[in-house]
């Protein structure tokens, strides 16, 4: 299985934001921090907030803040919301599948339940749970506001 970059994205996206709680970010400190696209992460920000993941406040001091509490934030929930689709073969879409032996094919029911796994695996955390799990490494990195943090 592999994520998108937007999913990924998303995911630090709401890591940096449940380990600073207490302050809008702006998503030119995301980007900062991370050391990626601020155009990229301002498309995902939109799409949390579609997903109501987080909250983001226009005007100058705006930014973004979480809309939830971690602990109410599945990262299966996340995934599932951020990724396009879970078209892990071509079979898996039939308007573009071409593969002949679809019909008497076994591997897309294994497939399917490899991917209801790997969901049902992540449903088992929440945001508050990958927080908890290593909160020195991460706060080491996020506390402090990122270093030459574009304003937005």
């Amino acid at each position: 299985m592999h994520l998108t970059l937007h999913a990924d994205y998303a995911l630090r996206v709401l890591l940096y934001l449940a380990v600073n709680p207490d302050r809008v970010i702006s998503t030119g400190e995301v980007s900062g921090a991370y050391g990626i696209s601020k155009h990229h992460l301002v498309r995902v920000v939109q799409g949390l907030g579609r997903h109501g993941f987080v909250e983001v406040r226009p005007g100058r001091s705006g930014g973004v803040v979480l809309a939830r509490a971690p602990s109410e934030i599945s990262v299966g929930e996340v995934v599932r919301r951020m990724e396009p689709d879970f078209h892990i073969v071509e079979c898996f879409d039939p308007k573009t599948n071409t593969c002949p032996i679809t019909p008497a094919c076994g591997l897309i029911g294994v497939l399917n339940e490899a991917t209801r796994a790997f969901l049902a695996s992540l449903d088992k955390y929440t945001l508050e749970d990958l927080v908890r799990r290593s909160p020195r490494k991460l706060s080491a990195y996020f506390l402090k506001p990122a270093a030459n943090a574009e304003v937005g």
